[in-house]
């Protein structure tokens, strides 16, 4: 009776032990599961979105490994990743997992004029589509004290109202984008990013802590091509909540939305 016992959880302990290695294989492989923690890819990816990301998009790094533990250098497999890909890349020093819309390729020069971006001294159009619309957060020193996160243009009742913009990009890649107002980085210098190294940019412009800035002050900087990790294409399901488990909470217009 021991004996079968024994044998029992043995084999419980190896299906758990393959199960775990199946799922660090597609996980390392294949399509890494990842949840939007903040609001800087507002309108595109709201905070609660959970989506697969694309591992085969760029090849295989140190970071496609959990705990960033693929043991070579450089890229393997390797394939450029596309101006207006949205992408999941580690942080140069941080090496949290950051979300942000590829604007800058290796070689261009960036700048912010007047809350436009110019990709090597060309604008990029900008055209007003309308007002993104969402309810205040209930947060605040007092419980139940209602606020619009990222200081929106202007109150309503109970929601936020920001300027939504479609931007162009030069490959033809159109996105929305979100403007606040005057913001530190409507006007800036010039980027030049360096080769194997990308730009990026959050589609919420007034509150993203991007390429545009040093990683000095919590900007991610220039990211090396290494660090990227996968592509973003498509979110499964969303949530309002602070639980996937709360179905009741789960955003029913973003089953399966395809991102642009």
């Amino acid at each position: 009776m021991a004996d079968k016992k024994a044998d029992g959880i043995g084999e419980t302990i190896k299906t758990i032990v393959y199960a775990l290695l199946i799922a660090g294989v597609i996980r390392t492989l294949f399509f890494q599961p990842f949840w939007i923690p903040s609001g800087s890819m507002k309108s595109t990816l709201l905070v609660g979105d959970f989506m697969f990301v694309n591992k085969m998009a760029y090849g295989y790094s140190q970071h496609s490994c959990p705990f960033s533990m693929c043991p070579f250098p450089g890229r393997i497999l390797a394939s450029e990743p596309e101006r207006g890909d949205i992408v999941v890349f580690k942080h140069p020093v941080s090496n949290v997992d950051y979300i942000k819309r590829l604007i800058g390729l290796p070689g261009d020069r960036i700048q912010m004029k007047a809350g436009q971006v110019y990709i090597n001294d060309v604008a990029v159009p900008l055209e007003r589509i309308g007002t993104f619309t969402e309810l205040k957060e209930l947060q605040g020193p007092m419980r139940g004290t209602p606020r619009c996160s990222n200081s929106p243009v202007a109150l309503n009742g109970g929601t936020c109202e920001k300027e939504l913009y479609k931007e162009t990009l030069p490959n033809g890649v159109e996105h929305a984008v979100l403007n606040i107002g005057e913001d530190i980085k409507d006007e800036t210098g010039i980027y030049t990013v360096p080769a194997e190294h990308y730009f990026f940019m959050g589609d919420n412009r007034d509150n993203s802590q991007d390429s545009r800035y040093p990683r000095s002050v919590g900007g991610v900087g220039y990211v090396p091509f290494e660090n990227l990790v996968g592509r973003a294409d498509r979110v499964i399901f969303s949530s309002a909540g602070k639980s996937m488990l709360a179905f009741w909470t789960w955003r029913s217009d973003r089953f399966f939305k395809g991102l642009e």
